[in-house]
């Protein structure tokens, strides 16, 4: 795999492009990505029993529909909590969509992001679409124009692209994502939009995002809440030209492995967004009894409140830890708990074997002052492995959501 300068262009075969259409007071907030061939597609969404209109579409999409050929995007409004009049616009979006490119609008994924409960400015969308399909773009900056209109409280554009070789061919995949508060594992509020040229059955597409989305999106926290419009959608033209892609392929693993690493680099840039974060914070435990039950233990660390606030205030408040781990509802010996802190100024064991250890204060303040800091619980229960994402809760998390809507 070769890691690559690029986004949703990356991959052959796609335009992108970003306009500002009037929904903010100046910024980009509408999107198109566009296939000139027709693509297998597969989708993820929101646990959240509120769904935005857009959801509800491309679920409907996604069950219905057996190939796509578009993405439409708008930020700075949710269409969520619109009632029928926001199921009507989302579909008025692949409408518009589909009539700029000539294919029906059932063809067309919709999304969008913002405030819940305001209509869309149907008007502005309209005159937006037809601006934005007007001048596409197979290049760098048209990737990036779209990337920067699907951003909210971002504060910058999240982009990945990369390549592999398969059967001799070279194929790529590219992504983009937005997201900085309302991050949760399970989904958040994020939408991340991944293009491919390899050729790949609706299924298997299907199936490998279910399985990526557990090691990635799902093991990522900023702050709890978990919102009504997450979305992970993705699209692939087969035309790198490869035989089609499946399970039983020589070299499935090869794309699986590119496949979540564009999945988790986004999730993980999402993190490094977090609304007033300062640090990004890793979480790994090993030693647990299988994966789910470290991954549960990962996530109940990076999802607790006091824990992110200790490492706000670089406090090696390790019973924090200890606590969330407890209260995750995974099975493991407390008893037999190693526990480290690490950065760029070195590594502590702050607890050995369940037992409270005497440790450089000062050290440890150190290593955690560090704008990336990790945390290593090791167990002996077993083999399993997971790591999760998150960053620390600050002042400033408030002061950006105390006055989001006005």
């Amino acid at each position: 795999m070769q890691i690559i300068d690029g986004g949703v262009t990356s991959a052959v075969g796609f335009s992108a492009n970003g306009v500002a259409c009037g929904i903010k007071k100046s910024k980009k907030d509408l999107a198109l990505v566009v296939s000139h061939k027709s693509c297998s597609f597969a989708g993820a969404f929101t646990t959240n029993l509120v769904k935005a209109a857009p959801v509800l579409w491309d679920q409907k999409v996604v069950a219905e529909s057996k190939q796509v050929h578009a993405l439409v995007v708008n930020s700075g409004n949710a269409n969520a909590c619109t009632a029928e009049q926001g199921v009507k616009d989302a579909q008025a979006m692949a409408e518009l969509t589909a009539k700029q490119f000539g294919f029906s609008a059932s063809e067309v994924l919709v999304c969008s992001t913002g405030v819940i409960g305001v209509p869309l400015p149907m008007d502005k969308i309209a005159s937006g679409i037809e601006r934005c399909a007007g001048s596409m773009k197979e290049d760098r900056q048209g990737a990036l124009d779209a990337a920067q209109a699907i951003m909210t409280t971002d504060t910058f554009s999240k982009e990945v692209a990369v390549s592999v070789e398969i059967e001799g061919k070279t194929v790529h995949i590219g992504g983009m994502a937005k997201g900085s508060g309302m991050i949760h594992p399970n989904m958040a509020t994020m939408l991340s939009f991944i293009t491919t040229d390899a050729a790949i059955e609706k299924e298997a597409l299907q199936t490998l995002l279910g399985s990526s989305i557990i090691d990635s999106y799902n093991m990522i926290s900023v702050d709890g809440d978990t919102s009504t419009n997450d979305t992970v959608l993705v699209m692939a033209n087969g035309e790198s030209q490869t035989s089609m892609l499946s399970v039983g392929h020589p070299q499935w693993d090869v794309f699986a492995d590119a496949f979540l690493y564009v999945h988790t680099a986004l999730a993980k840039a999402i993190v490094r967004d977090g609304e007033g974060a300062g640090k990004f914070l890793e979480v790994t435990v090993k030693g647990a009894k299988d994966k789910q039950t470290a991954q549960v233990l990962a996530r109940g660390i990076i999802s607790s409140n006091l824990v992110k606030t200790a490492f706000f205030g670089s406090d090696a408040n390790w019973g924090r830890i200890l606590c969330a781990m407890g209260y995750s509802k995974a099975s493991f010996d407390p008893s037999k708990v190693d526990l480290f802190f690490s950065s760029e100024k070195g590594t502590i064991q702050v607890v050995k074997q369940g037992v409270p250890l005497v440790f450089d204060e000062q050290l440890a303040k150190s290593i955690l002052l560090e704008k990336e800091v990790k945390t290593l619980a090791l167990l002996s229960d077993g083999d399993g492995e997971g790591t999760a994402w998150g960053c620390d809760l600050s002042y400033e998390y408030v002061r950006i959501n105390g006055d989001y809507r006005s």
